[in-house]
């Protein structure tokens, strides 16, 4: 039985993955911020998903020990560490000359550094073993930029990055990498992101989601938690052994325009 460590997922994007790898029979390690309660009822529900074992660690994404404590723990509970799917991130919309130099810091070190720690504790594990997925939920936004959105670029162009180095070193050991770049879902931090884009621009929040988020997707729809979780099954599996070094845009065709 194979496991899985997905930062991030008490919600939106993170939790969807938790779903479809635990109704696949995966042991599943939830990572994320919420209510302990609620978090519980969460690991609860996924445990009647399917055949593997549920469990949370609480790691904060802004500290590297507790990162490498998540991984540690992981190996030890289930003996192996097969798929790991840095995901944690944050967001923050602001003019590049007004924006807080915490908010940058915050963002590289949570969207980026956090991928770097999780990898670095569990790439021995993965090489040892002969076997290893790294699946980083990146952004369209690894791949080109909008205005208003400097740390999050950056962050996920250097996603797109790394997901490629760490695809060279472990290619001749069964650990493939590769980062999904989803255009806009319906999570919390896009509906964020619209309130936040509304205000920089001067713009309702109507506007924002017509004239600005789905007029970057030519489908006109939004990407769903649902379809990044089918994706990120898929590069798990065997059948995606070749499948490495890549960014996978899931963005109703913006980065094709």
């Amino acid at each position: 039985m194979k496991t899985i460590i997905i930062t991030g997922s008490t919600s939106g994007i993170g939790l969807g993955i938790a779903e479809n790898f635990a109704k696949a029979g995966y042991n599943v390690v939830l990572n994320g911020l919420g209510k302990q309660d609620e978090i519980e009822a969460t690991r609860a529900r996924l445990a009647e998903l399917g055949e593997g074992e549920i469990i949370f660690h609480g790691a904060n994404m802004l500290k590297p020990d507790e990162i490498t404590d998540l991984v540690k723990t992981t190996q030890a509970k289930f003996g192996s560490v097969d798929v790991i799917v840095p995901n944690a991130g944050i967001q923050h919309v602001e003019k590049i000359e007004d924006f807080p130099p915490e908010k940058w810091d915050a963002i590289i070190a949570i969207n980026l550094s956090s991928a770097f720690h999780l990898i670095r504790a569990a790439m021995p594990i993965m090489k040892s073993q002969k076997f290893g997925r790294v699946i980083a939920i990146a952004s369209a936004h690894g791949l080109v930029a909008s205005p208003f959105k400097s740390a999050y670029v950056a962050a996920k162009h250097g996603i797109v990055g790394l997901m490629k180095t760490v695809a060279l070193e472990g290619a001749e050991f069964g650990v493939t990498a590769n980062a999904i770049c989803p255009g806009y879902v319906e999570t919390p931090l896009v509906s964020g992101q619209i309130a936040d884009t509304a205000k920089a621009r001067g713009m309702s929040e109507e506007d924002v989601i017509n004239e600005v988020i789905l007029k970057a997707q030519p489908t006109k729809q939004f990407v769903t938690v649902e379809q990044i979780a089918s994706l990120a099954l898929f590069l798990a599996s065997d059948q995606a052994a070749q499948i490495t070094g890549a960014a996978l845009p899931m963005d109703g065709g913006w980065t094709a325009q």
